[in-house]
């Protein structure tokens, strides 16, 4: 049911495309959480100690090399005891091609009074847990100056570490730390901007100083925009803020990858002045850009959804892959792989976006001919498109493993279910327009949805063909999930259909295969025939396995579909859908599990990020670690308006300065773990864009319900007894 369940997130490295960006293997820079990092750990015997919270390291915000915070390293060391402290890498998925590291590259501050063979020795532990061979900092420090950063390099030869590149630098899982000189006496020490790097980094001669465009200010925060530069030669920009126009202090980095920075300065009536520098990766800085200001101001809520409508919109728009116009599948990631799934849900969001001025009609026209002509030319299978392509050439990438080479039905059904509002709002006798909803029409007729039955008397859809593995994969199509659209959308076909019988045969079907595949991933018989009918949180569930599951369910195939309008032989889909919602909601509220920050204001359990990889969190205790993702609560919008707004209010004024950047609101937090992701996912971005507007106008779902196929579609379901 699940894609975590499906490929178990089996990322495929090496073979480095050309174009690619090229990252830092970074162990740290910044954290986004107050108080201690994540990804560390510690442990001490005393009488020996290291200073920890929670046994990870503290975070500091007022000593950094890069701003804003640093690690701190605080430590007494006695022969009798010991302590251990290590940095983790953090993967992130589609962070996979590296620049070649030849050195760990490391920012130290040593505090006054600091001895120099007190440093600590430092190893690199590899992914199975042992070490590398031990060094000591303090070889690798010329000058033992107290109160300044050194830029501490150390060759991966002197770890005995020889050749790294993009198919083993995974194995490389921490920078560990062990004690120098062993003399009771407590140090302080301060570590930034871990990494490995290599010994010859682009210099770019003497950079310039950034073009300022934009300072735009809301309730709570600032938004930044430069005139991006040439990627390749800049490490980071530098973001420098004044209180009065005169005296600047550095306050943040952006990466080159964008060309915004947000500062979330958490209140109201706050006047600020915003300057912004490059920096290079020999750490030279270009002159300061000119200075602009904003002031912050009080918004209604109407202002409200327009904010956040527009910043995830963003994603689709500035951070769209440039060829194809299609969503990258998470920023940062991938820089040239497009998501097909994502991608038809940033055409909603794009179309919400033109309608609430946003951009204009013209320039979304101009982005829909580039859209379309490249779906064009992309690779199909028997007409559907595979999950992820290149957005350079519209070939093929099978991201999670070679078995996944092929057609994806569902990711093409989301996509689209996007094309098909966007051929109902491309309406004009322009020649234009009548391009972009030819070009839809040919893909749309073109996809064979019967084929992918795989049998003639298949009563179910298949969700993946290989063109040199056929159905390897071999995964029926069974709800209840998110791939309902999947169904109707081949029920719709004009040319290539299903039966609409399959609607109840393998969608809703009640045969032993359906019923034990629901069992088996609801671990329950709760809603094993479909049908559920049991009673949550004082709730009656008409369709669900369990409990209703993660709330992705309730928004992937209703962004366009409209649920009010939707009913079959077991429910109206918007009360059934609300009523997943509501016991969602109910079981934050309640609890049970004893999770930091759950609650009223703070509820929402779906697919997202999370600490250690992506992972769907549903309203079962076994399925529930602490993290909410927030398109959980604001994608659910339509069916609960006023608990959505007030997770809303509370995740940007309360919970804003680590959760909200430049694309809106980071994928998912977990505030029992202090973390927060990273990472903005396209799954998850453009359903709250998108949603929000069908809360606020019914626009998508009226463009996709007035289809003319789709009409004919649901009218031929609604025949069946």
């Amino acid at each position: 049911m699940l894609r975590i369940d499906i490929y178990g997130r089996s990322f495929l490295s090496g073979n480095h495309p050309p174009s690619e960006y090229e990252y830092d293997y970074l162990f740290f820079d910044n954290s986004l959480m107050d108080g201690s990092y994540y990804y560390t750990k510690t442990t001490y015997t005393t009488p020996s100690w290291i200073k920890n919270v929670h046994e990870r390291l503290p975070v500091v915000s007022n000593k950094f090399y890069s701003p804003g915070n640093s690690l701190e390293l605080t430590y007494t060391s006695l022969e009798e005891g010991d302590w251990y402290a290590e940095v983790q890498y953090h993967s992130v998925r589609g962070i996979d091609f590296f620049r070649t590291p030849e050195m760990l590259s490391l920012q130290l501050l040593m505090e006054d009074g600091f001895e120099a063979n007190a440093l600590p020795k430092i190893a690199i532990k590899y992914k199975d847990s042992t070490y590398t061979k031990q060094v000591r900092l303090t070889d690798y420090i010329p000058e033992k100056n107290t109160g300044r950063w050194h830029n501490v390099k150390i060759p991966l030869i002197d770890f005995e570490i020889n050749e790294v590149n993009d198919t083993n630098i995974d194995l490389l899982a921490a920078i560990a730390f062990y004690p120098g000189l062993k003399d009771g006496k407590q140090y302080t020490l301060y570590l930034d901007d871990i990494e490995l790097l290599p010994e010859s980094l682009p210099e770019a001669g003497s950079l310039p100083a950034p073009a300022l465009k934009e300072v735009k200010s809301y309730e709570r925060h600032m938004d930044l925009v430069w005139t991006p530069q040439a990627k390749g030669e800049i490490k980071y920009y530098l973001i420098y803020r004044s209180n009065d126009g005169i005296s600047y202090d550095p306050i943040g980095i952006s990466r080159p990858w964008l060309n915004r920075y947000t500062d979330f300065v958490g209140k109201t009536g706050y006047k600020a002045w915003y300057k912004v520098t490059a920096v290079d990766y020999t750490l030279k800085e270009s002159p300061a850009s000119e200075a602009m200001a904003a002031i912050t101001y009080p918004m209604t809520d109407k202002q409200l959804l327009d904010m956040v409508q527009e910043a995830h919109f963003r994603y689709y728009w500035e951070g769209a892959e440039p060829n194809s116009g299609l969503a990258r599948e998470n920023i940062p990631g991938r820089s040239n792989m497009i998501a097909s799934g994502a991608s038809g849900f940033g055409i909603m969001a794009i179309i919400t976006a033109t309608e609430r001025g946003f951009i204009t009609r013209d320039e979304a026209i101009e982005r829909f001919i580039t859209i379309t002509s490249f779906l064009s030319e992309a690779d199909k299978f028997h007409g559907a498109i595979s999950h992820f392509i290149d957005g350079t050439t519209g070939k093929t990438i099978p991201f999670f493993g070679q078995r996944d080479n092929g057609g994806d039905l569902v990711e093409t059904s989301f996509l689209v279910q996007g094309l098909l509002a966007a051929h109902q709002y491309f309406n004009r006798n322009t020649g234009k327009e009548k391009l972009i909803r030819e070009k839809i029409d040919t893909f749309w007729k073109e996809i064979e949805w019967n084929w992918y039955k795989r049998y003639t008397d298949s009563p179910f859809l298949y969700w993946h063909w290989s063109p040199d593995q056929n159905w390897i994969i071999d995964h029926r199509l069974i709800g209840w999930n998110e791939t309902m659209i999947t169904y109707l959308l081949a029920i719709m076909s004009p040319v290539h259909a299903i039966e609409p019988e399959m609607y109840y045969s393998g969608w809703a079907g009640l045969s032993d295969i359906a019923q034990d595949y629901r069992k088996n991933w609801g671990k329950t018989d709760d809603g094993a025939y479909y049908a559920n009918g049991k009673t949550y949180y004082g709730l009656k569930l008409d369709v669900g396995v369990s409990n209703g599951g993660p709330l992705f369910f309730i928004h992937y195939s209703y962004l366009g579909l409209n649920p009010h309008s939707f009913t079959d032989r077991f429910t109206n889909y918007f009360h059934n859908n609300r009523t997943i919602a509501q016991i969602n909601y109910r079981y934050c509220v309640e609890n049970p599990g004893k999770y930091a920050g759950y609650g009223d204001d703070c509820w929402g359990l779906t697919a997202s990020d999370f600490a250690w990889g992506y992972q769907a969190q549903e309203p079962v205790s076994f399925r529930d670690n602490g993290t909410i993702a927030p398109t959980g609560a604001l994608a659910s919008f339509p069916y609960t308006p006023n608990e959505s707004m007030a997770a809303l209010k509370n995740y940007y004024r309360n919970h804003g300065k680590f959760l909200w950047g430049e694309y809106g609101f980071k994928d998912a937090f977990n505030l029992s773990e202090n973390w927060c992701s990273p990472i903005f996912m396209g799954l998850n971005q453009a359903p709250i864009t998108v949603m929000i507007e069908n809360y606020r106008s019914g626009l998508l779902w009226e463009l996709f319900m007035s289809h003319p196929d789709v009409k004919k579609g649901i009218e031929k379901i609604k025949r069946i007894k």
